[in-house]
This record gives structure tokens, sequence and C-alpha cells, in this order.
């Protein structure tokens, strides 16, 4: 029996893939089709694939053609798969001629013609296209704009900014005009200062735009509660931008945490901190930039809140201002108390420490190094060296590619496909609240 084996994501399954499994079938007499894994085809730079790994196979699958489905997870897996199933053909698609000739030492080699005019990437590009608009003065949207052309479905529109001079080069359209921006524009990011938030969110939703908004949504829980409803009520995506919760090593470390991997979670800590000049700082105007807690506590939380939940039993708070109207935190530690675990977050603009996350558990712990928050790589560690395992993944665009993917397939879709749950929003909000009105927060 001669055995033939094909490679391909197989996203959005059309007619060419068919033709193409067809042909290789007709090769031999067993064909065996390997489908990329999520992770493998980020790792090849395909962050904007449409359908689950379970939907892809379950296409090709549909088709008849395929008399076995395997899964392809990583680098050199191609000549582990020829020895192990005793392929006598490796075939693939005529654009990747001489890019596999390596495996001829282990089987023969053939190219087969694609079929011309259509592909998964040209569906995706005739697909509905976004035009995002930015909002904000800071360098960081420059980053955004940058990651915005590595996906499928988005156009960025501009930017509403009152520094047009940061993003000229870089954005086409700039303007100061909110309004203009949204007359061009399906949806927004916002990363303006956290206190002008709720007005601009309101603004974009009123105009029947979708957010995505750097965290936190709002500066009370009322207000934040107030916006998902009135998104809700136009049909319209709304969301944090936490680019964290779209790191793969992130996603993937909850995964093992909630499987059991270390025991029960006992503790939380997260750290994070960037350490500013204080002769800067003193000549800021400092109701106008980030203070810690709203810079660094949405992103500090994030693996607090998904752990353990929001319904914590208490929280103290203590911050070190350096400003009369107490205004600015140059450092902030909270702490949590749950039934049956703690968890604690420092945030620092003024002072540094350690940027890691540590998860304590029953069994083991997890240990994510600085800065944790885009890392691609943690251990999981227990009592005995030996046992201790680590995990790397790579991380393109630090999340913020992924969360813009994350983004487009949800107003697609008309529906929240984010990793960030409301509940955790919300809790975001109120802690911002707690926090601002200085309620049981101890000066230090």
């Amino acid at each position: 029996m001669k055995k033939v084996i094909t490679y391909g994501t197989y996203d959005l399954l059309h007619y060419g893939h068919i033709r193409l499994l067809e042909r290789a079938k007709a090769l031999g007499d067993y064909l065996i089709v390997g489908v990329t894994a999520d992770d493998f085809d980020k790792s090849r730079g395909k962050i904007n694939v449409q359908q689950s790994l379970s939907e892809r196979i379950e296409a090709v699958r549909a088709t008849g053609i395929a008399d076995e489905i395997i899964i392809e997870e990583y680098e050199g897996q191609k000549i582990d798969d020829i020895i192990k199933y005793n392929i006598d053909i490796f075939t693939v698609g005529s654009d990747w001629v001489g890019r596999f000739d390596y495996l001829k030492e282990y089987c023969e080699v053939i190219y087969l013609p694609r079929t011309q005019g259509v592909s998964s990437s040209e569906i995706r590009e005739k697909s509905h296209t976004v035009n995002l608009g930015l909002v904000g003065d800071s360098n960081y949207l420059i980053k955004v704009a940058k990651e915005a052309k590595f996906v499928n479905g988005i156009n960025l529109s501009g930017i509403c900014t009152v520094k047009p001079e940061l993003f000229e080069r870089n954005i086409g359209f700039v303007t100061s005009s909110f309004d203009e921006l949204t007359e061009c524009s399906d949806a927004v990011y916002v990363h303006a200062h956290p206190n002008k938030h709720y007005e601009l969110i309101k603004k974009a939703v009123s105009a029947g735009k979708h957010v995505l908004c750097e965290s936190p949504i709002a500066m009370t829980k009322a207000q934040c509660k107030e916006l998902f409803n009135l998104a809700d009520e136009r049909g319209l995506i709304l969301t944090d931008a936490l680019r964290t919760a779209y790191s793969t090593a992130y996603h993937r470390l909850l995964l093992l945490i909630k499987s059991g991997r270390i025991g029960n979670v006992i503790s939380v800590d997260a750290v994070c901190t960037s350490l500013k000049d204080r002769t800067e700082l003193e000549n800021m105007e400092l109701d106008s930039v980030w203070n810690s807690i709203t810079a660094w506590g949405p992103t500090a939380l994030l693996p607090i809140f998904q752990l353990l939940g929001t319904d914590y039993e208490q929280v103290d708070l203590a911050a070190r201002y350096i400003d009369e109207a107490k205004t600015f935190d140059a450092f902030s530690k909270v702490a949590f108390y749950y039934p049956g675990a703690v968890a604690s977050i420092k945030v620092g603009n003024g002072v540094k420490s350690e940027s890691e996350l540590i998860i304590s558990g029953t069994k083991g712990y997890a240990y994510v190094p600085a800065p944790w928050w885009k890392t691609d790589y943690f251990e999981i560690r227990y009592e005995n060296p030996a046992d201790n395992k680590r995990y790397f993944y790579q991380l393109d665009g630090e999340g913020i590619r992924n969360e813009l993917v994350t983004f487009v397939k949800s107003v697609e879709k008309g529906q929240n496909d984010f990793s960030i749950s409301r509940n955790v929003s919300l809790k975001i909000s109120e802690l911002m609240e707690k926090f601002t009105a200085k309620r049981d927060v101890r000066m230090i």
C-alpha cells in the first residue's frame, strides 16, 4: 500500500483545498492529512486564522478524502511523521517548491499545482473590513498601528489626538476631532487618560461604533456597567484592551493552573513596576498622566481575578503619593483575602521591584519572570527540582496582534469572544473607584 501525507492549515476550506486533497489522494492508496495546530500557525506568522483547530479538522474530515487526520504541532514534525507512518510520498502545493526538498532523504516529494484564483487569504481579505480609528496621545498607539498591519480585516482609518506631531509619520489621517474620526471608522481603540474613557466610549457607542478600550473601561463600576448596557442595546462590541490576556504563554499558564497542575491555588502575587525619573514626574501635569494604579493595576489584577474570581472577602490598599493633592501614586500595594486563598499586587511608576508573577499551590508553584505581562516563558516548579518543567511560547507584538484579531472576529460575528469577562472588567473599575475615592487607603 502506497502512503501519502500532506499538511495545511485548511482555514475556511474552499474548492482549492479540496482539489489539492483530491490530487494528493490520487498519488497513492492511503492519504494522511496533517492539520496545523493554532500555536504552530502563530509561530509561522499565521495569526489571523478564522477557524479553530477543531473546526478545521472537521471541515477536512467532512470532505471524505482523508483516510487519517493528524495534528501538526511542532517544527520538524514532518520527518517524525514520515518515519512513524512509513510514508512513501510527501506532497504539498507548488507555492512551496523547493522548501521541502530536504524530505527527499526520507520519501518522494511532489509539489502539486494549486488552483488559481482562490485562497484562504483572499477569502479573508474579501470579508468585512473593520475601519479602526485610534484615540489618544500615547506613543503606545504607534505600536497598535504597526500591529494592525499584520491583521487581515483591519483598515486603520486614522487617529484623534492633540499631539499630531507624534503620529504623522505612522498614521495617514490625523485629526483633533473625535467626530471626524468616528465618521470614517467602524470601531475605535481608546488609549486616552482613564478619566476620559467613560466620556469617549459613550460618544463612540452612541455613534454606533465598536470599542476596544485600554483598561480600565471606566473609573467607577456604575459607569462601566452603564457602558456595557449601552453597547448591548445597540448590538456593539465593547471590551478592555489588556494585551496580556492574549499572550499565548499567559493563556496556557491559566489552563495549566486551572487543570490542577500545582494543586489548589493558595496565593497569587503579581508585580508590575517601571521607574520614571522623579524630576520628570515632578514636571508632569500629574492629573493628565496615568498614575501607578491605573497604568499597572488592571494588568496586575488580571491573573488574580481570572484564577481566584472576583468575590473576595476583604481588600486592603496602601499607596505612596508624590503630590499634595494625592492623585499620583508612585507606588501602591493591594492585598486581597478570599475564602482559602490570598493575593496581592504591587504596582509602581516611581518605585522599582522585580516584576514577576508567582502563583502558589498545594502541589507546586508557577513562576513567570519579569516582565511577566509580556513573557514567552514560564516554569512550573515542585519540591523535587527534577519534576520542574519549562514552557516556551512565541509572543508576537506583545499580545496586541492577537488582541486585534479577536476584536475583528467578535465584530464580524456580532458576539464577544474575548478572554476577559465582564465581571473582571467591572471589578477592575470598582477597585479604581475605591482607590480614587481613597476609601480605606493607607498612606505610606
